[in-house]
Formats: C-alpha cells, sequence, structure tokens
C-alpha cells in the first residue's frame, strides 16, 4: 500500500482524533490529497459527526433534528470509532490510548475540540448547549418553561435568547459588559441589542461575575451586588475550554490550548486543527479562533501540513464568522471589536442593511454585513492585504 506525506517518508496509517466538523473535514482533506492508507477517527460522541451551527437555532427550537445536522458518514474505507475517547497519548510509541485499547499510527490528527465552560460548583446540574446531547436535554427543559435566563451575552447565548423568545419564553440575558459588544463593537453590538429588546428580551449588565443559585438544578442567578435573578430554566453561555486534558504527560505543548506551528504541526508526524488549537500571531501572543470557519480551513491546512511538511502553505485564520439571530444575518471579517464610529459603505443600519468598515474605507481592518447581500469572499477582500494576507 501506497501513501503520499511530505519528503520523510510514507503514512500508511493516520488516527483523527475527535467527531467534530475539523475532524471529518481532516478525513475528506487526506483523500483529496491522495491519502490512499488507512484512516481510523476516534470520537467520544456516540452519534456520527454533525454541525453545531444549528443547535442554537433549529435543533433548540425542535423544527430540525440529528439527521438534519449530520454531516454525512465518512467514506466506507475510514473506521468510524464512536463513544472511542481519547484517555492518553504516547508519542514516541506512535499510540493514541483508549479505553477500548492503544492505536497506533503512522500520522496524527488531533481535532477534539471543546467543550461548554461552566460556572456552577460539581453539585450542581448546569446547563450548557456545546453538543448534540445538551441540545436535547435543553430542548425538552425550553418546552416546559416560561422563564430563561442566559449568562453570557456572545454569539451562542444571544442566539439562545433568540430561539427561546421566537418560542414565546420570558427572557433575560446577563453579562460582564453589553451583549455582543466585544464581538462586535459598539455600534453593531447595539444595534443587534436594540432590536433583541424590541423583541422582548431583558438585558442585564452587572459589573462583576455571577453565582449560580440552586441545587442540583440552577433556579437563578446572584450578581455581586447582591441583586437575585430567578427563572424556570438557567443556561450557561459563557464560552469554551479546549479538551486537552488527555494530552497530560505527553510532551505535547499546551498553554490555553495546543499549540501549533504555522503548518499546524504539533510534533513529527502529528498536527491539530479546530477549536483545541491556539497559534501564534504576528504580535507573539498566542490566540484561539474558535469559529466554525477556522475549524474548517485549519484542518484543510493541518492536512497539508502533515502530508507535505514545509512545502505546505503556512495557515492564516481567515477571521471571519457570523451569527444568526432575531432576523439578523450578521457577518464579520477581521479584527473582533471595532472601536469608533465605522464607515458605511452601503446602505444603513436605520434602513436594515448596512455594509460597513472600521476604522475607515481605504484600509479597513474590519468589515461587517448586518441583512447585507455580500457574499463572504467579497467582504474578505474588502480588507488590506496586511490583516488577511489576501490581495484586496
Amino acid at each position: 500500500m501506497t501513501s503520499r506525506r511530505g519528503p520523510a517518508g510514507r503514512l500508511r496509517e493516520v488516527v483523527v482524533v475527535g467527531g467534530s466538523i475539523s475532524a471529518l473535514t481532516a478525513v475528506e482533506m487526506l483523500r483529496m490529497e491522495d491519502f490512499d492508507g488507512r484512516i481510523t477517527v476516534l470520537s467520544d460522541e456516540d452519534v456520527p459527526p454533525y454541525t453545531r451551527v444549528p443547535l442554537s437555532k433549529g435543533v433548540l427550537a425542535g423544527t430540525e433534528s440529528i439527521d438534519d445536522v449530520a454531516l454525512g458518514p465518512p467514506a466506507g474505507d475510514v473506521d468510524l470509532r464512536l463513544k472511542t475517547p481519547a484517555t492518553g497519548l504516547d508519542l514516541r510509541a506512535r499510540t493514541v490510548h483508549t479505553p477500548s485499547g492503544d492505536v497506533r499510527y503512522d500520522g496524527l490528527v488531533i481535532a477534539t475540540g471543546g467543550r461548554a465552560r461552566r460556572l456552577g460548583h460539581p453539585g450542581q446540574d448546569e446547563r450548557v448547549l456545546r453538543s448534540y446531547g445538551d441540545c436535547v436535554r435543553l430542548r425538552d427543559d425550553l418546552a416546559v418553561a416560561s422563564s430563561v435566563l442566559i449568562v453570557g451575552g456572545g454569539f451562542l447565548g444571544m442566539e439562545i435568547a433568540s430561539t427561546a423568545r421566537a418560542l414565546g419564553k420570558d427572557v433575560t440575558v446577563v453579562d460582564l459588559a453589553p451583549p455582543l459588544d466585544r464581538l462586535l463593537g459598539a455600534a453593531v453590538g447595539g444595534h443587534v441589542r436594540a432590536v433583541a429588546t424590541r423583541a422582548g428580551v431583558r438585558v442585564v449588565v452587572t459589573d462583576g461575575g455571577v453565582r449560580l443559585l440552586g441545587t442540583p438544578t440552577p433556579t437563578g442567578v446572584e450578581l455581586v451586588d447582591g441583586t437575585r435573578l430567578e427563572a424556570d430554566l438557567v443556561v450557561s453561555a459563557v464560552g469554551d475550554v479546549p479538551n486537552v486534558e488527555w494530552l497530560a504527560g505527553s510532551g505535547v505543548q499546551v498553554h490555553g490550548g495546543i499549540v501549533v506551528d504555522h503548518h499546524c504541526r504539533v510534533a513529527p508526524d502529528v498536527v491539530a486543527a479546530g477549536d483545541v488549537t491556539v497559534i501564534s500571531g504576528g504580535d507573539g501572543e498566542l490566540s484561539r479562533a474558535p469559529h466554525w470557519t477556522n475549524a474548517v480551513d485549519q484542518a484543510r491546512a493541518a492536512v497539508r501540513g502533515l502530508l507535505q511538511g514545509d512545502r505546505a502553505a503556512p495557515y492564516r485564520p481567515s477571521q471571519y464568522c457570523w451569527t444568526e439571530q432575531f432576523g439578523l444575518d450578521v457577518k464579520l471579517v477581521g479584527d473582533l471589536d471595532p472601536q469608533g464610529e465605522p464607515a458605511v459603505l452601503d446602505g444603513s443600519l436605520d434602513q436594515g442593511s448596512a455594509l460597513l468598515a472600521w476604522p475607515d474605507a481605504t484600509a479597513p481592518r474590519t468589515a461587517i454585513a448586518v441583512n447585507h447581500r455580500t457574499p463572504p469572499v467579497k467582504l474578505k477582500r474588502l480588507l488590506r492585504p496586511a490583516a488577511t494576507g489576501v490581495p484586496a
């Protein structure tokens, strides 16, 4: 059996750890790059790979099922092992440890993603939304709840709020800052909040953290000033934590995620992609980009790095993300949290459709489309080359 790789030799068996969009993209990319060896996928989930994007929308609302969000099974020659979490890694022996036994590899793709960050103590049965299982449980709770309290006003928290409000629930969102400002900036964040408020969402901004109240199921939160807010259903939407614990003692460098180089390499014949990774920017700071687009793009780059080595093109994050909530389709490319008033390239927020740029129209570092027809590719081209590495 022959297979392709970089100049160092041949790979015959590649193991992909994870069951996310990043993992499935890696599998597809291996075949597209003419790797004809054995591929084994180790997933800790009990369902085949699926896209998480609709979980906070159609699946939570009950209009979509796992069949609707499934990404399709890998090719028949791929060994997909569900309910098989990785528990350890031996780089020297080229072995992934699992409860079912060791799995050897010639090449390894780590795409274990992240899990929902939690605020409560171990005795609390905290509601979160990250996996399909989380979504099913939250959907069932939402069906019998009249009021919902969401801790966290990022994309996920506000998408949950949008779905809950569309179902007729009384919705409150609590955050340390005005929801979405730290992502979309004050201008667009304020516009989305205004739309959410008109839809009936109550927004509470607190100067400090919150404490979940109630055991085992939280029934409210307490703010730093002693104010208590209660609801039938409390949901934490406060980000995610990379799944890296299984790598303890392996020698893999971890600093808030798996540290990868610009070919997504971790160690010889080992690459990583998606929400589990951190990468150094131009300023030397390590950063994560836990977005769907990054998971797909980085998985492709990781496979090329695994097979082609230094000959592969370096990975450059696309800096693209989007959200759909309260009837708004918001697409962003470039730096998060743009400051100041934007340059209006087309339309206006007051009219309901706008194309905006920061800090100005001649050399923007951020562009946002709100209910605007501009496709993502064209949106990316608005940025100057220094921001994306792509000619304007």
